[in-house]
């Protein structure tokens, strides 16, 4: 795939997908009758229709099995969103998770990587396994998953926090810049990355000469799931040069949402603000109060 040229602008809001695949940090009942719920795809789209008709163009969202699904939902029927843009997450570690406990990790990797030429005949003998070919993995595993938004408008491609969070853990920080140079130049997209520690990216994505990255994390006044605390995050986010989209702004419904939405809104430089509703109702409040304090905050 030729790399397109870039659109760099982003929405102020997004629209997330947690809701549809059972996600829910502070209740399992909730989480569990979400996915019962969303397990018929035509209820997926309702929400989704909902939300684009509130003004939110961006689907920020997984490569779950049943986004696949979605696409073809938005290819088939272009015309009724000609201005839609999907954010992809990957590589999404949960559908990897299961393949290795169900069938082992060579056998996993074969399951979701292309077979043919050069680097599947390695693949099939190992060689990049064995070798810890990290990147090269990583590399397959996102072309693999992108073959879903193929046609569709995929200006910003996220690395998932679990994957983020691990090359922090243990290092493998070459791994970002073979990730931030492969879809700019594949996908013709700016390279994003979610995170639960801010900090310590931005610390490592400067020492490899990343510029002014997108950079997705939890910013709520109670610091869930914030590591460092509230304090370092505000001051991260007012002083240092990247990109931030904040996510849990809620603190999956710990706090108020005008109480929630006008911390998010008072923190200097925030870019966007992503959220996850399973009714027009919310999604319309969500909206429209983030509109609002938007516009009520000192540029």
């Amino acid at each position: 795939m030729e790399a397109a040229t870039r659109d760099d602008t982003m929405d102020r809001v997004l629209f997330g997908d947690n809701q549809f695949f059972g996600v829910n940090h502070m209740s399992e009942e909730r989480a569990r009758a979400q996915a019962m719920r969303f397990q018929d795809l035509q209820a997926i789209i309702d929400v989704l229709d909902a939300a684009y008709q509130e003004g939110i163009r961006t689907f920020m969202c997984t490569t779950h099995d049943r986004i696949a699904e979605v696409c073809d939902h938005f290819r088939a029927h272009a015309d009724k969103y000609p201005d839609y843009r999907f954010y992809p997450c990957m590589p999404y570690a949960h559908k990897y998770a299961n393949a290795v406990t169900e069938h082992g990790m060579i056998d996993a990797l074969r399951m979701f990587l292309p077979q043919d030429g050069a680097l599947g005949a390695m693949l099939k003998g190992g060689v990049a396994l064995a070798n810890k070919d990290v990147e090269t993995i990583l590399q397959l595993l996102v072309d693999a998953e992108m073959k879903m938004f193929h046609g569709l408008r995929t200006p910003v491609v996220f690395m998932q926090n679990v994957i983020t969070d691990l090359l922090l853990g243990i290092g493998m920080n070459d791994v970002f810049r073979m990730f931030h140079y492969h879809v700019r130049a594949r996908y013709g997209a700016e390279p994003g990355y979610i995170t639960m520690n801010v900090p310590r990216l931005l610390d490592v994505l400067d020492g490899l000469k990343i510029d002014n990255p997108i950079v997705c994390a939890n910013v709520n006044k109670i610091g869930f799931r914030m590591c460092g605390g509230v304090e370092l995050y505000e001051r991260t986010i007012a002083t240092r040069r990247f990109r931030p989209v904040a996510m849990s702004v809620l603190a999956s419904g710990a706090i108020a949402p005008r109480e929630a939405i006008d911390y998010v809104c008072r923190q200097p430089r925030i870019e966007a603000i992503v959220f996850g509703a399973s009714g027009r109702g919310n999604i319309r409040q969500t909206k429209a109060l983030i509109d609002e304090l938007t516009v009520a905050v000192p540029a």
